[in-house]
């Protein structure tokens, strides 16, 4: 984006910006209030669920010690009743996690119009949802390795001898689980000696202005972009389509990298430096991907960690091949990127879903360009990168969801009618 465009829209367009333009229902702002009130409790809950397993296993241990028995020879650890206690405590974890995601879904497609509100809803829900996961089968295997520590106690970190289970099931531990800036549950976490307040205050400022910029830059230039666009798709003019996707690339990337910027840069750290939480590594040079799976390790750590501590290793360590669990791990961000763009829109389409799918043959394409000797083979997967993320990835699913929000709400629904 130079001065010459930048003028020219002013001239073709006027000034678009208007903070009374926009379709805030006090329905909705109440309902996402009540929502961002009521999610956090499903972690409590869990607590709670956490609180009674712990003090169940502190009994059967007190009661191993005074019989100086070992877990395995034990009848009560062997009993079938023993093993349906923790399969009860599961599907009560299931149960807890899975209401907390599903009632907001369904209020957010059923009952908030706005799509920015519901989105909004959504990721407040599915953050908290994944800690909700995170928190339940950390302290499993906590719980595992508290029962049997002659099969487990050498797997655990040493960081968490600081804080031993069932120590570390408290509401203290749990709220700082919560507003720390992941999803993975540790007993402990590195903390840093102090706040540095000045620097937090820098960071919340830089989030302040990108996020003025991206409405700014959404309602000035994507806005009109996607508007004039809807006569294209409706008529199928492949050409044009491929015309509004090119112009739309740019625009979508400023406003993508500076979304990008405003929550990992700015956002995580200023809640980290809160938190005196001490890793600080919410993402890696992504930039320079050789290759579209680097891409995915790299640009969302926080979320990769999830993945690959909760669904990638267990089903490794299953026994299943790493390229079958790395499909789940899309399969199940798919469903997760569905939720997030379809629910709130209003449409669910299978399109952010399918996005992440077709991840895979892009990943098996340029993975050998990544291993290949020199730097030939590592740019031609990183032209391949930017050219699929620019092109086809971003201004694609923004046409789409825009075209059938407009079909349902907007002015092509109002022209059939």
């Amino acid at each position: 984006m130079n001065l010459r465009l930048v003028v020219e829209n002013f001239q073709k367009y006027g000034v678009l910006i208007c903070l009374r333009c926009h379709d805030y229902r006090r329905h909705d702002l109440m309902l996402s209030t009540l929502l961002y009130a009521l999610v956090p409790s499903h972690l409590f809950f869990a607590y709670w669920l956490e609180l009674g397993a712990a003090k169940h296993a502190k009994v059967v241990l007190g009661r191993l010690k005074r019989s100086d028995r070992k877990p395995d020879s034990d009848p009560l650890m062997t009993s079938r009743a023993f093993q349906a206690t923790w399969y009860i405590i599961a599907c009560a974890h299931g149960i807890n996690a899975t209401s907390c995601l599903l009632v907001t879904t369904y209020t957010v497609y059923y009952h908030i119009h706005h799509p920015l509100i519901g989105t909004i809803c959504q990721i407040h829900a599915i953050i908290v949802w994944l800690k909700n996961c995170s928190y339940a089968f950390t302290n499993r295997d906590l719980r595992h390795a508290y029962l049997y520590p002659q099969h487990t106690s050498s797997a655990l970190p040493e960081l968490y001898s600081q804080c031993p289970y069932p120590q570390n099931v408290t509401i203290r531990n749990l709220a700082y689980f919560w507003w720390a800036p992941t999803l993975v549950y540790q007993p402990i976490y590195p903390r840093t000696s102090s706040i540095r307040w000045t620097f937090v205050a820098k960071r919340i400022a830089e989030c302040a202005s990108l996020s003025i910029f991206i409405w700014l830059a959404s309602a000035q230039y994507a806005a009109p972009l996607l508007h004039n666009s809807l006569a294209k798709i409706s008529t199928m003019d492949v050409a044009s389509i491929a015309e509004r996707l090119m112009k739309l690339s740019t625009i979508s990337l400023v406003i993508w990298l500076a979304g990008f910027f405003a929550v990992f840069q700015s956002l995580l750290n200023a809640l980290a430096e809160i938190m005196r939480f001490g890793d600080r590594e919410f993402y890696t040079e992504w930039w320079n991907s050789p290759s579209v799976g680097n891409y995915w390790r790299t640009w969302n750590k926080p979320v990769y960690h999830f993945m690959r501590r909760h669904i990638y290793s267990p089903l490794v360590g299953r026994g299943f091949g790493s390229g079958f669990a790395s499909a789940m791990v899309f399969v199940f961000s798919g469903l997760l990127h569905e939720l997030l763009v379809g629910v709130p829109t209003h449409n669910i389409l299978g399109v952010a879903f399918v996005g992440m799918v077709v991840q895979l043959p892009m990943i098996a394409l340029t993975a050998p360009l990544e291993r290949m000797q020199g730097v030939n083979g590592r740019v031609a997967g990183n032209c391949i990168f930017w050219i699929s993320f620019c092109l086809v990835g971003q201004p694609l699913a923004a046409l789409i969801y825009f075209f059938a929000w407009q079909a349902k709400y907007g002015s092509l629904s109002k022209e059939r009618l």
